[in-house]
């Protein structure tokens, strides 16, 4: 699978899991871009991501909130969101607000490779 300009989103309060993630994606070959802050992710109009990768609990901000806004708006409700949580009793909720999949903190790092390639070969 080409994964060369395939964008990908990270959207994570966590710098080290956003360090992790985005070294990893990047040595796949995938465009990378990160966020800390969760509102930031509803200004995307331009250079929208073929996948976005969104934490759940970011300050200021609940992930599931932002999941439901993008699944509603017309310019960003075909974007897949992974969305990540310590947590993994959320899970339900997380898919109920709209999300694509649900990853487990700490996650394995194939895993996510597997869940991301999964999603953007469709776009």
């Amino acid at each position: 699978m080409n994964t060369k300009n395939k964008k990908i989103m990270i959207a994570d309060d966590d710098p080290g899991i956003v360090d992790a993630m985005e070294m990893l994606l990047e040595f796949e070959g995938y465009e990378v871009t990160s966020t800390v802050d969760g509102t930031t992710v509803l200004d995307m109009k331009d250079e929208l991501p073929d996948l976005l990768l969104l934490d759940i609990w970011m300050s200021g901000e609940d992930g599931r909130d932002i999941c439901k806004k993008l699944k509603q708006d017309e310019l960003t409700k075909d974007i897949p969101v992974i969305m990540i949580s310590a947590s993994r009793d959320i899970r339900d909720s997380a898919m109920m607000a709209g999300a694509d999949d649900f990853l487990a903190k700490p996650f394995d790092m194939n895993e996510l490779l597997k869940k991301v390639a999964h999603f953007v070969q469709k776009t």
